[in-house]
């Protein structure tokens, strides 16, 4: 059953938000390296875009960060949030909202936002 009082933009912003947790908790802790960092940055990219309402999605891992966790021995590490940015645009009903997801050093945190709202 819809509520009346809920709207396209009240929607689009909830699954906007299920989109950046549900790619934050999938994906952290998945084996990268330099060399895979593009191959898992397009896989994350492919995963989410086949969830509903999503029109455009962006994520680059921060490979000086990547670089600085890499393990001596076995050359690779574990995907971190904060090596993580990323760009959604979802677009339900009449209303597209562009979120994102950017390590903040001040909160050393990586912080999901709402960036734009049509």
């Amino acid at each position: 059953m819809v509520q009346e009082n809920v709207t396209d933009r009240d929607n689009a912003l909830f699954e906007a938000g299920i989109k950046l947790g549900a790619l934050y908790h999938q994906f952290t802790g998945s084996p990268v390296n330099l060399n895979t960092a593009s191959s898992l940055e397009q896989a994350i990219q492919e995963s989410i875009s086949v969830q509903p309402y999503v029109e455009e999605i962006s994520v680059k891992i921060d490979r000086d960060m990547l670089k600085s966790k890499l393990n001596n021995e076995f050359g690779y590490s574990e995907l971190q949030g904060p090596m993580l940015k990323v760009k959604i645009t979802v677009k339900y009903g009449a209303s597209k909202i562009k979120v994102g997801m950017e390590y903040d050093p001040e909160l050393n945190y990586p912080l999901m936002k709402i960036l734009e709202i049509e």
